[in-house]
């Protein structure tokens, strides 16, 4: 079965409103920014909508809003390595709704090249 190559998206995981994270993942963008837990929870993290941690977001011209690490030229995540573990999970055992977007638009317009598909395995 077809699956969405994700090189070819935008980065619509990265608008999500809310980006959770755990404790682990802000100690680990601070050990990759080389700062302190306390100065990564601070310069990266927000509290909001009942999470402990939560991505802080910049402003993006396609988008809106979108996690500060996403590069917003090159549509892409600055710190792939050292990325959230809901990030190296995401899609998880579904499929990403950008995915399911472009699907629907695809045959919508009764048009099999309209998005880019890879192969699984």
């Amino acid at each position: 079965m077809p699956s969405y190559n994700c090189k070819n998206c935008p980065g619509y995981c990265c608008s999500y409103p809310l980006i959770r994270l755990e404790r682990r993942d802000v100690e680990r963008l601070a050990k990759h920014h080389g700062l302190s837990f306390e100065q990564a929870r601070a310069k990266f993290t927000k509290v909001a909508d009942g999470a402990k941690y939560a991505m802080r977001r910049k402003a993006d011209p396609h988008f809106g809003k979108i996690c500060r690490f996403f590069h917003i030229q090159e549509r892409r995540c600055t710190i792939y390595d050292a990325r959230p573990g809901i990030c190296r999970r995401y899609p998880g055992e579904g499929r990403c709704g950008y995915y399911d977007f472009l699907m629907f638009e695809r045959r919508a317009q009764d048009d099999d090249t309209w998005v880019a598909l890879t192969s699984n395995g």
